[in-house]
């Protein structure tokens, strides 16, 4: 896969991107990442890239064409179209869902805006769709694409040590991540999970889900009625082996108690 960030601030992406997960993941092949100057696509002579707003208001806005000849000229290194997303507080909320379909693509192009923002005429003429991060504002859209870079890098194959690595994560599946211990056993009082020392991995993994649920119940109630409403035939399912094996238990422990009573009775014949 590959992703490329057009930005006015390539420095600073490529100082997060060449780092830890994401920068072994490039080292080694797995994911392709580039960073691209919209500055140096500017056609004004002292390098310009942003403007007065048409109406009035405060700030600059950045101007159409250094987006677009910067874009066109990424469209050239790709042998199949990408997705063009413009990182903007007006997008659609990114989602764990979402990161899944994007890590499917061949390749993105993140556009990062600045300022006030982009000419609307270039996100209409590049077919872009608009992505954000939160319901909140921030100084451009370097920091959403790099979330966004992340996010998509750790499910290309290769960059985590195996499906695990990421799965079993908060919202991968849905759920909030199950609560996590180390070293050492007892702190200030404070003790692991026995279960997570069993050595039961059956039971441990029984443990992780069920803390899963019952942390996303209490954290985020509504990832738990979504999830309550996604797996209500396999929540269902499990309730019915759950009273069948009660049942079993109660009918065990009924004849037992007959045998035993039984067994009273035959004493106090032959006393």
């Amino acid at each position: 896969m590959r992703i490329d960030i057009a930005t006015l601030f390539p420095d600073m992406c490529d100082s997060v991107l060449h780092t830890s997960v994401l920068g072994r993941g490039i080292k080694n092949g797995f994911i392709e990442i580039f960073t691209h100057d919209i500055r140096l696509y500017t056609k004004d002579k002292h390098r310009n890239v942003d403007d007065k707003p048409y109406g009035g208001g405060t700030g600059l806005v950045m101007q159409a064409q250094p987006i677009y000849d910067c874009v066109m000229t990424i469209l050239e290194q790709h042998k199949t179209r990408p997705r063009i997303i413009y990182l903007s507080p007006r997008g659609e909320t990114l989602t764990q869902n979402k990161v899944r379909e994007l890590a499917a693509e061949d390749g993105l192009i993140l556009i990062c805006g600045h300022y006030e923002g982009v000419d609307e005429r270039v996100l209409e003429e590049l077919n872009a769709e608009e992505i954000s991060v939160g319901d909140y504002v921030l100084t451009g859209g370097e920091l959403p694409a790099l979330i966004i870079a992340d996010a998509v890098a750790r499910l290309q194959p290769g960059v985590l040590p195996n499906e695990d690595a990421y799965s079993l994560e908060s919202h991968y599946n849905g759920l909030l991540e199950q609560p996590q211990y180390t070293r050492p056993e007892v702190w200030r009082g404070r003790t692991v999970p026995e279960i997570l020392l069993s050595g039961d991995h059956k039971k441990v993994t029984e443990w992780q889900l069920e803390a899963s649920i019952e942390i996303t119940r209490i954290k985020r109630p509504d990832l738990y009625e979504k999830y309550l409403l996604d797996h209500a035939e396999e929540i269902a399912e499990k309730q019915r082996k759950e009273r069948e094996k009660q049942r079993r238990k109660e009918r065990r422990l009924q004849k037992r108690a007959a045998e035993n009573r039984s067994g009273n009775n035959n004493d106090l014949l032959k006393g």
